[in-house]
């Protein structure tokens, strides 16, 4: 698993295209995908903050935090775009961050208000997919893909 910057120090590309996808509408947007404790799936939209050390989300005590609390394992998806079908979707697992020096750094790049309850957590990926369609319809999607397994 590796964090957003050692990705896209990979596949610099794909991944300068995913940060536009999940910012495409001025603070970073997404559905975040999770499991609860009896393996059901779980879908809930997030903002998401992106520093050159990594992206990040603040949760509230809520479903989904006990989600990733009980298994780190997520899926992320950017917003659909009004312009095109593209597509850029994220998965690994998030880790919870405790230090105070990343928080406030996190806290000044974010775009809405924080509260002392939200806690933070960093998404260290394991796999990146870009879809990118010629127009609006058009089958099938140049994929791009960024694999930690595969050696990125």
């Amino acid at each position: 698993m590796l964090c957003w910057t050692d990705v896209a120090a990979q596949d610099p590309e794909l991944m300068e295209k995913g940060h536009n996808m999940l910012f495409q509408h001025g603070i970073g947007l997404a559905y975040l995908a999770t499991v609860d404790a009896s393996n059901a799936p779980r879908l809930h939209p997030i903002v998401v903050v992106h520093l050159d050390s990594g992206l990040y989300t603040f949760l509230i005590p809520s479903p989904k935090q006990r989600d990733l609390e009980h298994n780190p394992g997520y899926a992320l998806h950017a917003y659909s775009s009004a312009e095109s079908d593209n597509e850029f979707a994220l998965r690994g697992v998030v880790r919870r961050v405790d230090d105070e020096t990343i928080r406030a750094a996190v806290i000044d790049a974010a775009q809405h208000g924080v509260a002392p309850e939200h806690d933070l957590y960093e998404f260290l990926i394991s796999s990146a997919l870009l879809a990118e369609y010629e127009y609006r319809g058009h089958w099938p999607p140049a994929y791009s893909i960024w694999n930690a397994a595969a050696g990125g």
